[in-house]
């Protein structure tokens, strides 16, 4: 018998998008309190803030980032709180972005990550004896939880064992707690009958005396013994006994925990009423709003969630700030297949044949199959088109798109952003930084078909647009009958071309009538090889060491007449590129501008997983950063300030190669646990800086 249930895909993604949901519903009014809020909106029933488009945020960074230790490590119960401790180095930035990084002693997830960094190991670096039971005890325990409880569909139990590995890196007493309650009520919202089924049941996880316990348990016995009153009755029961004051710290996690039960129990299993007197009741509303709403997500699924008010402004989109920019651009629905494949795996079980095709994370393929999702596309009208654009979910597995009126020679783009500037987004809150997801030398292709409604002669093609604007196409095609017509255009490589934007353009035929035009999309898929180069005379410091194109770990880095300059009093790194890049090769120029040692990166995979090839020392040097840098091959070489060395490095399956002037200088076969994909970057250390000239990657 399975252990997942039949519909366990489709409710997670309903989760999941539910969390994003609560937290982009929480966040204008995170902290403010329910006399402030009641004052200001009234009563809350929809966002407050009508984002240009939501920035990253930790609840949303959280979540989606630390469940990779089920890659990176194991997938299995032989997990360690160490080796989720070790995702926390990997892909949080250091002191930047991420997390509130409010300061040792003051923000949990601050002192919890230079605990790490300073070797003292989990679960020891959340403990209450190393932090203290104030710091210990705050919010976060539970608000990056959720995804544990995903992966475990059914199984509340499991989800709590995973959830207090996960929770004991940075909390310890009721924040491990909590984390281990939301976990479990998520796995059981999934099989649950009710609300009441849940909240019951993910008590039997948890200690039956700890104070977490006891806040939980108040609520509940409130509600069923003084039915007659309302939830602001509830609300001030809370306050007075749960509240704030009551508690130390900036966000300590029994009041919120206890907000969160009273609108799940008052909600009485209505999604929106439920979300509405979360974020009424104020506190650390995204948060707060953001587990709860996973919960209700899974329990009442997709459709109890309304597209015009909740889901069509997120339009499956959400920003992520780790130090890897090709994770930083995410979809909700390849969450999802990232999210299955772990949830199928640990459960030891296969994928149902009817979603293998569509869950397979390692792939950029955009389907459609899941339940209104849009996997981020928009429509964009041009060539004089005026009319606003129609994208939503076909609901039969494609995105219906289209304009509803439009003339002869007019035009529209089905879209996706593949690339982000910082502009692009409402703030800058949790600072996202983007690579892109798309590169010169891929291809990208489609399928599309008119629909009954489609009444002018149409003509489509594959599009990107790149930086300055310039839109490239393929070979344009007619939509005749009622046929899928497939697309694909490989993009050509043009110097420095970086690309903001890919998907199908349709153009009315200059003697059609005009008229709506509505098209059906689906398969839309990136395949192949990049094959491109960075010339820093192109691109820009936006603030703070953000380069365009790159994320950077530590250090200082700027651009110097169209060099980049990196520098550091101890290390420093920067990347772009993708993950998934597996052999490729990488020309680039290293500067020498004092002692130290200066570094090209490759097969990055985040801030104490890549290789490197070093100069310092009179050493030429391929280095793995294992939490730190080993040598694996090294030879005499000079390192003269101020002169330019470049290399073209070949990285081929285990094998490193390093050439200078077409001269094999190094060469390593990494046997142990090697990297075998992984993006690029620059580096220094101990004390150096070092200029880098153009890069090439083929």
């Amino acid at each position: 018998m399975s252990v997942i249930p039949n519909d366990y895909i489709k409710r997670c993604y309903a989760g999941w998008i539910a969390k994003l949901v609560g937290i982009r519903y929480g966040a204008p009014i995170e902290g403010w309190w329910y006399n402030r809020i009641k004052d200001v909106y009234g009563e809350l029933d929809g966002y407050v803030v009508d984002y240009k488009r939501f920035a990253a945020d930790d609840d949303s960074n959280g979540p989606m980032i630390f469940i990779r230790a089920l890659n990176d490590a194991t997938h299995t119960r032989d997990i360690t709180p160490q080796d989720i401790a070790e995702t926390w180095l990997n892909y949080a930035p250091y002191e930047h972005g991420f997390y509130w990084w409010g300061g040792y002693g003051i923000s949990t997830e601050h002192t919890a990550y230079l605990n790490l960094r300073n070797g003292i190991p989990a679960p020891r670096s959340g403990s209450i004896e190393q932090n203290g039971a104030t710091i210990a005890e705050q919010i976060g325990g539970q608000i990056f939880i959720d995804t544990w409880g995903l992966v475990c569909p059914g199984q509340p139990e499991l989800a709590a064992e995973y959830a207090a590995k996960a929770a004991s890196v940075s909390h310890g007493g009721n924040g491990i707690y909590g984390g281990q309650y939301v976990a479990a009520a998520i796995a059981l919202a999934f099989t649950a009958k009710n609300i009441r089924e849940v909240l019951e049941g993910a008590l039997k996880v948890i200690p039956e005396d700890c104070e977490y316990a006891r806040a939980t348990k108040a609520v509940i016995r409130f509600y069923d013994e003084q039915p007659e009153k309302n939830w602001r009755e509830a609300y001030q029961y809370v306050r007075d006994n749960w509240g704030y004051a009551k508690y130390p710290g900036n966000c300590h996690i029994i009041p919120n925990a206890a907000v969160m039960i009273l609108s799940m129990i008052y909600g009485e299993g209505d999604f929106d009423k439920t979300l509405n007197i979360c974020n009424m009741c104020g506190w650390d509303t995204d948060c707060n709003v953001g587990n709860v709403a996973t919960i209700m997500g899974v329990l009442c699924g997709i459709e109890a969630i309304s597209w015009e008010k909740w889901l069509r402004p997120i339009n499956d989109y959400f920003a992520v700030s780790c130090v890897l920019g090709c994770l930083n651009t995410m979809d909700a629905p390849w969450c999802v297949a990232y999210l299955a494949d772990l949830a199928y795996r640990i459960a030891g079980e296969e994928m149902p044949d009817e979603w293998k095709k569509y869950m397979n994370p390692d792939e950029q393929y955009y389907h459609f199959k899941l339940p209104r999702s849009t996997h981020g596309f928009s429509v964009e009208p041009e060539f004089g088109c005026k009319n606003e654009g129609v994208c939503m979910n076909s609901g039969e597995g494609s995105l219906k798109a289209g304009v509803n009126q439009m003339g002869p020679s007019q035009g529209f783009r089905i879209g996706k952003r593949t690339y982000l500037n910082p502009s692009d987004f409402h703030d800058d809150r949790y600072e996202p930084v983007c690579s892109p997801i798309l590169y010169p030398g891929q291809t990208i292709s489609a399928r599309v078909k008119r629909t009954e409604r489609c009444q002018p002669e149409l003509w489509a093609s594959m599009y990107v647009r790149i930086r300055g604007g310039e839109i490239l196409e393929g070979e344009r095609a007619r939509l005749t009958g009622d046929d899928w017509l497939p697309l694909s255009f490989k993009i050509p490589t043009l110097p420095h071309m970086l690309i903001e934007e890919m998907g199908v353009r349709l153009t009315c035929g200059a003697a059609s009538g005009g008229g709506s035009a509505i098209v059906l999309m689906d398969e839309v898929r990136f395949t192949g090889e990049p094959c491109y180069d960075i010339d820093f005379h192109h691109e820009t410091l936006r603030w703070k060491s953000k380069i365009s194109q790159f994320t950077y770990l530590k250090g200082s880095w700027s651009l110097e007449n169209g060099r980049l300059m990196g520098s550091t009093a101890d290390y420093g790194e920067t990347y772009t590129g993708d993950i998934r890049w597996g052999d490729y090769t990488l020309e680039g120029s290293i500067t020498p501008a004092c002692a130290g040692e200066a570094a090209l990166n490759i097969r990055v995979q985040g801030a104490i997983r890549s290789y490197s090839v070093a100069l310092a020392d009179e050493k030429l040097m391929i280095r793995k950063n294992k939490n730190g840098y080993e040598t694996l091959a090294a030879c005499v070489h000079e390192t003269k300030i101020g002169k330019t060395y470049r290399f073209r490095i070949e990285a081929k399956g285990n094998t490193i190669s390093v050439y200078e002037n077409g001269i094999l200088q190094l060469s390593v076969t990494d046997e142990d646990k090697p990297y075998l994909t992984g993006c690029i970057g620059c580096s220094v250390f101990d004390g150096a800086r070092a200029y880098f000239d153009d890069l090439k990657i083929n």
